[in-house]
């Protein structure tokens, strides 16, 4: 326990609340798919991260971002990130938040407890696949109000400051202004940031902004997607809050792991680019830290080094 009067510690909720309400540059989120990815992230010094749905569809039950990734696989996942290092927000996808009023609040306790400091929750039906494939399905307002207002109270019951950003992904079927108009409903209802999937254009980009002004909004930067290439410093200009970019460790990786093992598999080398040592690997992966713990705890395991 804490010295009687010693000052309470900040949550990364609360941290990414503070951030987003105050002026500064734009909130940075770099995507990460795993414990491997986020630590790396976080090695750069990136002040958010982001935990990509279609990143842990892919990396922790190997399929398509395609609504196969249950509540307890998101959740047990964003929790591992989010506590890498808890001084750095986690915005983390929670999808459609996988149920009716009763298991969205579910969601929200999970996450909140999970050390998870702002969410998406979107307006696809249950059975959602990733924002920027085709022939997405999209709920009533009206049920997607009732996602909202289940967030937003389950977020005062528990006490927590964790940031709910509403999602539309009625652009793609019903147009802009139906979207706009479910954005600011969903204002209205209590979320904290607004989120319009799939944008087509920077002039939509800049309108998305303009139209629900001061209303902070996050752009998800998909490369390849939907949405055109956007600079970060565009996006600020532009006037976004926060900007994501869930592909930025996906692609690269994809890239890297695929021609190591095609060589490995025709040559029997794996290359120049994949001379890790272990300890490297495990430097990356948090082993000075955990070797700290051991020793000022009194441990002798590794007093001789590793």
């Amino acid at each position: 326990m804490g010295s009687v009067g010693s000052p309470p510690h900040e949550t990364a909720a609360t941290k990414l609340r503070k951030l987003i309400s105050s002026p500064g540059p734009i909130i940075l989120a770099p995507g990460v798919y795993d414990g491997f990815s986020a630590r790396i992230a976080l090695s750069v010094g990136f002040d958010t991260i982001y935990m990509t749905g279609a990143g842990t569809s892919a990396s922790r039950i190997g399929h398509a971002d395609l609504g196969m990734a249950n509540l307890n696989d998101m959740r047990a996942h964003a929790e591992m990130i989010a506590n890498l290092d808890a001084r750095v927000p986690l915005i983390a996808d929670a999808d459609t938040g996988y149920g009716g009023p009763i298991m969205i609040t579910r969601t929200v306790q999970q996450y909140a407890r999970s050390g998870v400091a702002g969410f998406h929750i979107e307006d696809q039906i249950q059975t959602k696949r990733c924002g920027h494939l085709q022939g997405k399905q999209i709920v009533s307002t009206s049920e997607f109000l009732t996602r909202i207002r289940a967030a937003v109270a389950a977020r005062h019951a528990v006490g927590s400051d964790i940031v709910i950003i509403a999602r539309t992904d009625a652009l793609q079927s019903l147009g802009y202004d139906e979207s706009i108009a479910r954005l600011r409903l969903s204002k209205e209802a209590g979320a904290d940031v607004g989120f319009l999937e799939g944008i087509t254009s920077k002039e939509q980009a800049r309108a998305v902004v303009k139209d629900l002004a001061p209303w902070p909004i996050l752009l998800n930067m998909v490369e390849h997607g939907a949405t055109p290439s956007i600079s970060v410093a565009e996006a600020q200009e532009m006037g976004f809050r926060i900007v994501i970019f869930p592909f930025a460790g996906l692609a690269p990786a994809y890239k890297a792991m695929k021609e190591v093992y095609q060589r490995l598999k025709t040559k029997g080398i794996t290359g120049a680019e994949a001379q890790m040592t272990p300890v490297q690997l495990f430097e990356v992966s948090g082993l000075k830290e955990d070797l700290e713990i051991d020793a000022k705890a009194g441990g002798t395991t590794f007093a001789g080094g590793v």
